[in-house]
């Protein structure tokens, strides 16, 4: 044990030498291919509620990342370009709704890092900065969130501790509660979800409930982006799924989870977004893969067995929302989180489209809620 101690006790010098990152790894990562092959056994649906590779493992692996930075830069792809841009200034509105003192950041899904800098170095200036503790289900995504969130910045070795685990699974996040409030003790922590990373998930209120629920103390605070608009009708649903389509970049990113996981032999040609009306509360966007070549064909999986994908049977890639203002609104009432910061902008671009945006807001837990129903989310 003593040996052992002293081997950890040297972690922080040799991350002086900036090629090596260290990772806590939270999950076996064998169970996780297990999970994208089982949502490719989906049985055949046109619509594309059927086969799909659900949130996260569309980031999963190493062309994965390299693609979403790509399409982060993308002239074309305004979702994430404008997100990113306009950051900083909607990040530094927050600062007199924060708590005071030492702050320590979790960020959830910290993307490509530009977002997690602007927090950090804010933090830093003010001489507040605590630990940061990024976390992705992906190994690749922590190390190149972690280069860029840390670049031109003075952070101690040891207070940067990347998490590979899979927040949206109950017991991780019993997990990785625990490993924070070890890490922390009773000092604050703001955690995040940015880049409209929870409308990726179908259970979107159900998630940010439980993670409310197992992550906030009443000194804590929550950074939730979301993508809004002002418009819910068919054609601002086609519009919303139009900037999905219109980025060479984006069409790259979303199949290249499927050339991962399937022989199958990609045609962009077969790719398609589609919008449509959620209810009252946003606008979906879902990405899907459709067989077009007028016969059935056969998916090869990770472990070697295989799948039959019928004509015009889809593959699900990817899942996005934009909410209206009183959709978020019911969200957050029934994830039981408080608003105690905001920020709502527009985005201004070239493509003729309607009022969408970007919502950012700070939230702090609110009330126990009362008994409900069923929730997919609950341990």
């Amino acid at each position: 044990m003593a040996e052992r101690d002293r081997a950890v006790d040297r972690i922080p010098g040799i991350l002086q030498d900036c090629g090596w990152t260290v990772c806590l790894v939270g999950e076996e990562q064998s169970g996780k291919l297990a999970q994208v092959t089982a949502g490719l056994r989906h049985g055949p649906d046109p619509s594309g509620s059927g086969k799909l590779i659900t949130s996260g493992f569309s980031y999963w692996g190493l062309e994965s990342t390299v693609a979403w930075a790509h399409a982060c830069n993308d002239l074309y792809y305004p979702v994430m370009r404008e997100s990113i841009g306009s950051f900083s200034r909607r990040w530094r509105a927050m600062g007199d709704r924060l708590p005071a003192g030492p702050l320590h950041y979790v960020s959830l899904g910290p993307g490509t890092g530009q977002k997690d800098q602007a927090v950090l170095r804010s933090l830093d200036s003010q001489g507040r900065a605590g630990c940061y503790l990024p976390v992705d289900v992906s190994a690749e995504m922590l190390r190149l969130a972690q280069r860029e969130a840390l670049q031109h910045l003075h952070v101690p070795a040891a207070d940067v501790l990347p998490v590979q685990l899979d927040f949206s699974i109950p017991g991780n996040l019993d997990r990785l509660s625990t490993l924070i409030r070890r890490t922390v003790g009773d000092e604050p922590v703001v955690y995040s979800l940015l880049g409209n990373t929870l409308a990726n998930f179908d259970n979107d209120t159900p998630l940010l409930a439980m993670l409310a629920r197992k992550l906030l103390r009443p000194q804590d605070r929550f950074l939730l982006e979301v993508a809004s608009t002002a418009g819910q009708d068919a054609p601002a649903a086609r519009a919303a799924a139009q900037e999905y389509e219109n980025s060479p970049r984006f069409r790259e990113f979303v199949t290249s989870a499927l050339m991962q996981y399937t022989d199958l032999r990609i045609d962009l040609n077969s790719l398609s977004c589609e919008g449509l009306v959620e209810d009252d509360r946003a606008l979906m966007v879902k990405v899907v893969y459709r067989n077009r070549t007028g016969g059935p064909l056969v998916l090869t999986l990770p472990d070697r067995s295989t799948v039959p994908f019928p004509d015009q049977d889809t593959i699900r890639l990817y899942l996005s929302r934009k909410y209206t203002r009183d959709g978020l609104a019911r969200m957050l009432a029934d994830a039981r989180v408080t608003t105690v910061g905001e920020t709502h902008d527009t985005g201004h671009t070239a493509f003729d489209r309607p009022a969408f945006g970007m919502a950012l807001l700070l939230l702090r837990a609110g009330e126990a809620p009362p008994p409900t129903g069923p929730n997919p989310f609950n341990s």
